[in-house]
């Protein structure tokens, strides 16, 4: 009976790790090791990268194929068995008296490469070719197929086709199978066949062999393919970029290193064109700041000499206040000024030629101690002609270099100071106001004037070095090195719009942690 024929096999040795299975392991681990070391020591370029990952998608599609196709022959040949098996059992009902000789029987299994044949109509279980000895079931697939009406389970059904095909791959081959499929229109009416596993697995390696083989060869024509067409496309244009980038770094000066555009109307094609216009560009820049380097190396020479003859010039000309000339007395002052002028000139420029002076020697301190020293050096406060308005919290600290900040304070005052005085009332009813406070991690200081504020043709070039000075005879170099020793602490100094005068905002934040 078929009760007998659904005892499972008893699970006695199963689990245990076969030979076979060890030996595959340590095939892999050393394989898996081996290409670890060729990453380490072998560079994969644009082209290899894309080989690969060509191949690997095209493998990843390839197995999402394969794998239905393999469930799908796993069905139709269970179905094939099935309709063999059927075939036997009615030729086996046609006997009469339904008494089937043994040599018939064994040939009719035979034939259906079964080893036993039940069916059940009605709810009446009968076996129609019984086992030729006594079998025991390891696993039962039920082929009768349900309606599926969402996508879902018409997923979940394949999926679950997928999962038993997979299960006879790795199966092996020694288990008994009981396969149920209809035979009426009713579900219940059904046939229950028993068979080897062993073919099955046999027909699914053979067809798998066939499909691997095909897929391999369309995944390795197809990467192919796609390789050739994206390295002329993409690969070839990148890497003459590269090329060119790298060619041209080593001497960007020379204008037969820019890249010449192939005229391509897509992205490469555009990029292409920037980077000849970026080139060129940067060609002609470094050029002009090369000569613009040799020739300020010169004036700094030229300058370093006139500041020493004009020193002596200085020393020699204050001899002339000893003298009781009327007509020296009158000169002397003017010439005097004029030779300080010169020299601050001179000094000016060599600072600002001197780029370590960027250097910053950080700390925290109290900024009205600072502010004080800039006050007294120039003397403000002090001529009842310039009042001095000092609202800075003796409290306040600030994150800065001390000589840094002095400079900046210095050139800062200095102006609003020389602003007042070149006013055309004197400066008489001058005033200089220093406002102080912070901001979170930032200290603001704001230095107004009542002077005649700046004109609109020197705001835009304000920062820039020798262009602007807003006074006759200035050098124009005061702001923009205050302005870059801001910016050096990650601040900022620039002119604010005020009603009359003009106000300066330096912003010094604190290090960051």
């Amino acid at each position: 009976m078929l009760q007998d024929l659904e005892r499972q096999k008893s699970a006695d040795g199963q689990g245990q790790p076969r030979p076979e299975e060890t030996v595959v392991q340590r095939v892999i681990g050393r394989v898996g090791g081996a290409w670890r070391g060729l990453r380490s020591r072998v560079r994969f370029g644009l082209p290899a990268k894309l080989l690969v990952i060509t191949g690997v998608f095209v493998m990843i599609a390839q197995v999402l194929i394969f794998l239905p196709a393999l469930a799908s022959f796993r069905v139709n040949w269970l179905n094939d068995r099935i309709n063999t098996a059927l075939v036997s059992a009615l030729a086996a009902d046609a006997v009469p008296g339904r008494e089937v000789p043994p040599a018939l029987r064994n040939e009719l299994l035979r034939t259906a490469l079964v080893r036993a044949i039940a069916i059940r109509r009605g709810g009446a279980r009968r076996v129609i070719l019984p086992p030729v000895q006594e079998i025991s079931i390891d696993v039962t697939y039920d082929m009768r197929q349900l309606a599926r009406t969402t996508f879902s389970e018409q997923v979940g059904q394949r999926l679950v086709h997928i999962g038993d095909a997979l299960d006879v791959m790795r199966s092996d081959g020694d288990r008994t199978m009981r396969v149920i499929g209809l035979v009426g229109p009713r579900f219940d009416d059904v046939i229950e066949v028993v068979m080897p596993e062993e073919p099955l697995q046999r027909a699914m390696y053979r067809y798998g062999t066939e499909i691997f083989w095909l897929s391999l060869f369309v995944a390795v024509a197809t990467a192919a393919l796609v390789y050739i067409v994206i390295s002329q496309l993409l690969v070839k244009p990148i890497r003459k970029l590269s090329r060119n980038i790298v060619d041209y770094s080593g001497n960007p000066e020379d204008p037969s290193r820019v890249v010449v555009p192939s005229g391509r109307a897509d992205e490469i094609g555009r990029a292409e064109e920037e980077l000849a216009q970026m080139q060129r560009q940067l060609s002609q820049l470094l050029k002009q700041k090369t000569r613009l380097a040799q020739l300020g190396l010169a004036v700094s020479k030229i300058n370093h000499d006139l500041r020493n003859m004009l020193a002596n010039a200085q020393l020699i000309s204050d001899r002339l206040t000893d003298s009781a000339d009327p007509t020296v007395q009158r000169v002397a002052p003017k010439l005097i000024a004029s030779l300080d002028r010169a020299i601050n000139f001179c000094n000016e420029t060599l600072r600002f030629g001197r780029t370590e002076e960027t250097v910053q020697r950080r700390e925290v301190f109290a900024l009205r101690p600072l502010v004080e020293d800039v006050v007294e050096t120039l003397n403000l406060g002090r001529d009842d002609s310039i009042a001095l308005i000092l609202d800075v919290d003796p409290a306040l600290q600030v994150d800065a270099d001390r000589g840094h900040l002095f400079r900046i304070f210095s050139n800062v005052c200095r102006n609003a100071v020389q602003a007042i005085e070149g006013r055309d009332e004197g400066p008489a009813g001058g005033r200089i106001e220093i406002r102080s406070w912070r901001e979170d991690h930032t200290v603001c200081v704001v230095v107004s004037d009542n002077g005649p504020g700046v004109p609109a043709k020197s705001r835009d070039k304000l920062f820039q070095p020798f262009q602007g000075s807003t006074r006759r005879g200035g050098t124009g170099l005061g702001l923009p090195i205050s302005a870059e020793l801001a910016q050096a602490h990650g601040g900022s100094l620039r002119l604010i719009e005020t009603l009359s005068g003009a106000a300066f905002e330096l912003r010094i934040p604190d290090r960051q942690a």
